[in-house]
């Protein structure tokens, strides 16, 4: 239909905004409790949890480049929302049916929903509105997600008191009304299919993998990150994955005030949702306003060597100490350190690549992270289960320390 007579088309940058918002709005309510739905309605195992991530990160992994033809050759705008309506589907999926093939096959679906909208997005908005005023855009929309994650996390909380499947149930079904919303409003005036050459595909992947290698053996910075960056990933799954059941089955969670009597568990993860994107929030906004120095250092390894060091004593604290306040502290402040490594490592390795060459490393450093937390996931899912979770979090601390040693050995005149 002509764009004239779709008289029902909404601004790009208005679609932006809202697209943005409620989908930030239905990760949060679809996720927030839902590590908890898969240790208490679906009763998995520590290996099992692992294992559901594992499937996650594996399908998103492997469904970028098909999922990525069809924002390159037909549509961004319907690579979107076929994304989105995938998504939902998922989430519904897992809600409905507690079993465990249910929840694995779940997984899979929603990471190809996720596939399908990773980029897209991002591309859809700038052909419409242009290069120069989509930096304002996206700051914006980074602004009215953060907002839209607090909504989210309060109605997990007041839905989930209903039923630990509810909050999956309705977040699914608001991405597939999402999706046919979009359908309707959302603009698409300026799409042209990508030239071959600019086109996601296997084959690049390999060219971007070959190059990206090539560019670590020239440097050691780089080098380094791409080691460090594995590391990172091997003993990240498990700890994502494995501290709610830790928490669930270490400690008697308290009555939230407000909430009722027999909210303890509901509540008690909601608020420590809520501080944990609080917390989130303050790291942001410290890093971006008063840590300009730290970003900025050209050589910030042993800042950054100190923030591994912390991550691994936060999963120590998370293993090891008795009482549920002090392993949640010790939990966000192994994702407070997390946070604030992201944005002084990249302007690390930023800094040391070539102009012409940089997407290509920073596409290679974020698949080894991928692989990292694929390979690693399992076997430390499997030694928790075998053991106990303590355990492996001790484990996936111990991981930790090489990546920190690797870090604080570089030296100025080797990351030139």
């Amino acid at each position: 239909m002509p764009d004239h007579e779709r008289r029902w088309l909404l601004d790009a940058g208005r679609t932006y905004y809202g697209l943005e918002g409620f989908s930030s709005l239905l990760w949060t309510l679809g996720f927030t409790l839902n590590l908890l739905y898969q240790v208490e309605v679906v009763g998995l195992s520590p290996f099992e949890m692992v294992l559901v991530g594992t499937a996650m990160e594996l399908t998103c992994f492997l469904g970028e480049i098909p999922t990525g033809i069809v924002a390159d050759l037909y549509s961004r705008r319907l690579s979107v929302v076929i994304g989105f309506a995938v998504m939902g589907t998922g989430l519904v999926l897992q809600g409905a049916v507690p079993e465990l093939w249910a929840v694995l096959l779940a997984q899979v679906v929603w990471g190809i929903g996720y596939t399908f909208t990773s980029g897209a997005t991002e591309a859809w908005v700038t052909d419409e509105v242009g290069e120069d005023a989509v930096r304002p855009l996206f700051t914006r929309a980074t602004q009215i997600g953060l907002a839209m994650t607090f909504v989210g996390t309060l109605l997990a909380g007041a839905v989930a008191l209903v039923a630990l499947a509810v909050p999956l149930l309705v977040a699914g079904a608001g991405y597939v009304l999402l999706a046919a919303v979009l359908a309707l409003v959302m603009p698409e005036r300026n799409f042209s299919p990508a030239p071959r050459e600019e086109r996601e595909t296997f084959a690049a992947m390999r060219r971007t993998l070959r190059d990206g290698l090539r560019q670590a053996r020239s440097r050691r910075v780089v080098r380094t990150f791409l080691v460090v960056s594995l590391v990172l990933g091997l003993a990240s799954e498990a700890v994502d994955r494995l501290w709610v059941p830790r928490v669930v089955a270490g400690f008697d969670l308290p009555d939230v005030p407000g909430l009722g009597q027999g909210s303890g568990m509901v509540g008690a993860f909601t608020l420590f949702a809520l501080v944990g994107a609080a917390i989130s929030l303050v790291v942001s906004l410290v890093v971006n306003r008063h840590a300009e120095r730290a970003v900025a250092n050209p050589h910030p390894n042993v800042l950054l060597a100190g923030l591994v060091g912390v991550q691994a004593a936060g999963i120590v604290g998370v293993a090891l100490l008795a009482s549920l306040w002090p392993v949640m502290l010790a939990l966000w402040l192994r994702n407070a350190a997390r946070s604030l490594a992201g944005p002084i490592e990249a302007a690390w390795l930023n800094r040391n690549v070539d102009s012409s060459s940089r997407a290509t490393v920073l596409s290679v450093n974020s698949q080894m992270d991928a692989v990292g937390q694929v390979a690693g996931g399992p076997p430390l899912g499997a030694l928790a289960s075998r053991t106990s979770i303590p355990v492996a979090l001790l484990v996936s601390a111990a991981l930790l320390l090489p990546a920190g040693g690797l870090l604080a050995r570089l030296r100025p005149e080797e990351a030139a």
